[in-house]
């Protein structure tokens, strides 16, 4: 039997409950939602979707292979989580963290800390093509160097998400980047990021002024002085550029187009193996076991950094906290977050629901500027519901694209709007795939980091208010753009998160 294609109430019910049920997790938990509340709520979400598709004639098995599906999908984006998770705890272990977070204390003051860390983080954004490289490496060391000053951690972990996502979406290393321009047409990559540069530049300056002027008024309200952090950095770690290997290591790995996972754990392994030399003190405080040789003493310690997370056991109260993070089972919430998410995502995408939802958005957008304002809600809005940045790319993608085309805009206008919406606000949304390894990998919640991420803010509303100006905003008739494919060739979307 073919099953019946899904009514507006049908497609709309399934939101309905997820909403509520979010509003109401986040009520009584609050931060501490996505501890485990917000991925109950997901998958109830995803069951209640379940029970509206068997109403209109999908089988059990259907609704099962696309959840199964859907999570599979996800399974790369997983194993990079996990990865980083390990990276973390072995570049603490190895000393890596602790001394960018020293150089990073004498080198840079708390008035352009703030401005710096965008830059700096916008420029390797640019160099690795991933915001989830950026945000889980030297983001995590900006975050810990912002602790250490007694800085604001939510600002920090601000500047970072501004700067990786505006690398992320500038250069042609990026999925998301290659990805977009292939499904609104035969689009070229150099011709998509011109294009976007013309939202995502202003809204990175605008964003640096920002971060200009918290840290102008910033109070650092540290515990200790930065002569005292340093002094006791030195006292725990040894600080030395040899540290700083296992950042180099991943450079090299990332330059040479090695599969992000790999890359990672390869680095994560490299500094393990490092810290047994650099770092023995603590490598020894961290196993306590005096009856284990150095062999065995340095195997366990690099498991443990890895699985478990970096603990150190200094007795300095302010550097253990500090660097006492990291391992693959820290981030399992993560991970169950992703699942559920995703698995809601899919059932709600395979039912027909969210192809319900956009079709009117499409037909009644009737201007220009209402046009591009639809692709952004659409964006935006699937950030929310599917919860992932890729469903949040494809479908408006998609689904705007003969409207575009039969309108006469160019192409680049498109991928501009869905970049800019759906690309750099997955990071605003907790139950996100991408706001969930952000938050999980800096150690601050998407409701703290929320009201700093200017850029991510500022994109969508900057592209909206040129399409109703109509500034940058070409026809296909201003260039030779060739037709877009049709058929069933539509590229699907990677694996790999940007």
């Amino acid at each position: 039997m073919t099953p019946r294609p899904p009514s507006l109430l049908d497609a709309v019910l399934p939101v309905v409950v997820l909403i509520l049920l979010i509003a109401l997790t986040i009520w009584l938990f609050g931060i501490s939602a996505t501890d485990g509340p917000l991925q109950v709520a997901l998958l109830l979400s995803a069951a209640f979707a379940s029970l509206i598709a068997f109403k209109n004639g999908y089988t059990v098995a259907a609704v099962a292979d696309a959840a199964v599906r859907g999570v599979s999908a996800a399974m790369s984006a997983i194993f990079i989580l996990l990865a980083v998770g390990a990276l973390i705890g072995t570049w603490n272990m190895a000393g890596t963290i602790p001394t960018v977070v020293d150089y990073g204390i004498r080198l840079l003051n708390p008035t352009i800390f703030f401005l710096a860390t965008c830059a700096i983080c916008a420029l390797i954004g640019l160099v690795t093509g991933s915001s989830w490289t950026t945000a889980g490496t030297l983001g995590v060391a900006f975050v810990g160097m912002a602790s250490a000053m007694g800085l604001s951690t939510s600002a920090a972990a601000g500047a970072v998400i501004c700067g990786a996502y505006f690398g992320d979406k500038m250069t042609p290393l990026s999925e998301t980047t290659i990805l977009v321009p292939k499904i609104v047409g035969n689009l070229e990559v150099g011709t998509h990021v011109r294009n976007m540069f013309w939202t995502a530049g202003p809204a990175l300056g605008a964003s640096l002024i920002a971060f200009l002027i918290v840290g102008l008024t910033a109070d650092p309200h540290g515990a200790v002085s930065t002569d005292e952090a340093r002094h006791a950095l030195g006292t725990v770690f040894n600080i030395s550029a040899l540290n700083l290997l296992p950042i180099a290591l991943l450079v090299l790995f990332t330059v040479k187009k090695a599969p992000p996972f790999l890359a990672i754990l390869g680095s994560a392994l490299f500094a393990g193996v490092l810290a047994c030399f650099t770092q023995w003190d603590a490598v020894k405080r961290f196993v306590d076991e005096p009856g284990l040789g150095p062999v065995a003493t340095g195997i366990k310690a690099i498991y443990d950094a890895m699985a478990n997370g970096f603990v150190s056991k200094s007795g300095v109260p302010t550097i253990d906290e500090l660097f006492s993070r990291g391992g693959m089972a820290s981030l399992l919430t993560t991970v169950w977050l992703v699942l559920a998410a995703l698995s809601f995502a899919a059932i709600v995408e395979h039912a027909g629901f969210l192809e319900r939802l956009l079709r009117p958005v499409v037909q009644r957008a009737r201007s220009r500027g209402q046009l591009i304002l639809a692709v952004n809600c659409s964006g935006v809005g699937l950030n929310v519901v599917a919860g992932d940045q890729y469903v949040a790319d494809v479908l408006p993608a998609r689904m705007f694209a003969p409207e575009f085309e039969r309108r006469g805009l160019a192409p680049q206008v498109l991928s501009r709007a869905v970049e800019d919406s759906g690309t750099v606000t997955s990071v605003l949304v907790p139950w996100n795939t991408c706001g969930a390894y952000i938050s999980g990998v800096l150690g601050v919640s998407t409701a703290s980091y929320f009201p700093y991420c200017f850029f991510n803010l500022l994109s969508p509303i900057l592209d909206v208010v040129y399409g109703f100006v109509g500034f940058k905003v070409p026809r296909a008739d201003d260039g030779v753009v060739e037709p877009r494919p049709q058929g069933p060739e539509t590229p699907t979307a990677p694996t790999v998160p940007a």
